[in-house]
C-alpha cells in the first residue's frame, strides 16, 4: 500500500531538477511514490527524469506531449497518485532530508483532511522562513473559520500548495484538484476551495521546504501574458464564494484580496512588454466593474490611500471594446 503520494511538476528546470531530485532522494521510504510530471520540457530535464525513473525508489514518471501548465501538471500527477495522503513540490525546489516522514507522521497524529507547513524561502544565498498565518499550532481547526479577517494575512493567503500533506478523501470529495490551464495564481481557487469545503485542518510548526525564488524562467518573473491568469483565478474566487452560503462574511475578504493583487501588478507594471501592460489595465478594470461594488466600496475604503486611489481612478477607466481574459 502506498502511504504518501508526491507530485512534483517538472518543466524547463534542468539547471534545478538535480537538486529536486537529490532531495526526494534523502526522503525515500518503501510506502511512498513520487510521481515525476514532465510538462513537454525543451531542454535537458527529460532526460534527467528518465534517468530518475530508473534510479529513484518510487518513481513514476509521467509526460505530457503538449505543455498544459502547472495546475494541470498537478491535476495528473493527482490523478496518478496511489497514496493515502498527497503532498507536493515544485521541480526547482527541494526538501530537507527526512521531512517527508515527519510531515506524514505529523497529520496522521491530528487526524485532520489537511495540514498546513512553514516553509524556507531562498532567493540568491538568502534564506529567510515564512509562517502559515495561523496561530494556534498543532490543534485541528475549522478551515472556514481561518478565512477571516478580511483587513488581515489569513491561511488562504498562504496559497502554497507544496506547503501542506492532503488526505485522499479530498480528492475523492472533488476539493483537491486544481483549475485547468491556469499558468499563474493557480494556488489561489484552490486554497480558497480548501477552507470552503474540507472539514478539518491544522498548522504546524515543521520546516523542510525550501523555495526557490527568483528564478528567471518562473512565470512571477517573466511579465507575459500568462501573468494575466491571476484575473481567471481571482474571478473564481469571487464568482464561487459568492455562492457560498456564508457569501454576506466571507465576500469582503476575496474581494479585498482581489484588489490587492491588482494594485501589486499595478505598482510593478513597468516589468510588463507594454502590450501585456495595456492589457493589464483592461482586464483589472473590467474585473473591479464585475466584483459586488458594494462589497468593493467597503474594501477601498480600507485600504491605504495609495492602492485604493489607483483602484478607484482604475474603475472609473471607460471599457474597451473585445477585451477578454
Amino acid at each position: 500500500m502506498v502511504k504518501l503520494s508526491v507530485i512534483v511538476p517538472f518543466y524547463n528546470v534542468q539547471q534545478y531538477a538535480p537538486d529536486t531530485l537529490r532531495s526526494l532522494k534523502a526522503n525515500v521510504r518503501e510506502d511512498f511514490e513520487f510521481i515525476l510530471v514532465d510538462d513537454c520540457s525543451r531542454d535537458g530535464t527529460p532526460e534527467i527524469l528518465a534517468r530518475a525513473e530508473r534510479e529513484l525508489p518510487g518513481a513514476v514518471l509521467v509526460r505530457h506531449e503538449q505543455n498544459g501548465g502547472l495546475a494541470t501538471a498537478r491535476n495528473t500527477g493527482i490523478d496518478r497518485a496511489r497514496g493515502t495522503y498527497l503532498t507536493f513540490l515544485d521541480g526547482d525546489d527541494w526538501l530537507a532530508p527526512g521531512y517527508l516522514p515527519r510531515l506524514l507522521t505529523a497529520i496522521e497524529e491530528l487526524g485532520c483532511d489537511f495540514l498546513r507547513t512553514d516553509h524556507v524561502q531562498c532567493t540568491a544565498r538568502s534564506r529567510s522562513v515564512h509562517r502559515v498565518p495561523v496561530g494556534r499550532r498543532n490543534t485541528v481547526l475549522d478551515p472556514r473559520a481561518a478565512i477571516l479577517p478580511a483587513d488581515r494575512s489569513t491561511s488562504v493567503d498562504y496559497a502554497y500548495a507544496w506547503a501542506g500533506v492532503y488526505h485522499r478523501r479530498l480528492v475523492d470529495q472533488g476539493v483537491l484538484h486544481f483549475t485547468d490551464g491556469l499558468r499563474t495564481a493557480e494556488d489561489r481557487p484552490w486554497i480558497w476551495k480548501l477552507h470552503r469545503e474540507a472539514e478539518s485542518f491544522a498548522a504546524v510548526s515543521l520546516l523542510g521546504v525550501f523555495y526557490r525564488r527568483g528564478v528567471a524562467s518562473s512565470l512571477t518573473q517573466i511579465g507575459d501574458v500568462r501573468q494575466l491568469d491571476f484575473i481567471r483565478a481571482f474571478d473564481q474566487v469571487v464568482a464561487e464564494t459568492a455562492a457560498d452560503r456564508e457569501a454576506g462574511v466571507l465576500l469582503p475578504k476575496a474581494v479585498r484580496t482581489y484588489c490587492a493583487i491588482i494594485a501589486h501588478h499595478l505598482g510593478s507594471i513597468e516589468r510588463f512588454e507594454p502590450a501585456v501592460a495595456r492589457k493589464l489595465k483592461s482586464l483589472s478594470a473590467a474585473a473591479l466593474r464585475r466584483m459586488p461594488q458594494d462589497v468593493l466600496d467597503e474594501a477601498l475604503d480600507s485600504m491605504d490611500v495609495q492602492r485604493a486611489t489607483r483602484l478607484r481612478r482604475l474603475r472609473r477607466r471607460p471599457a474597451a471594446a473585445g477585451v477578454a481574459a
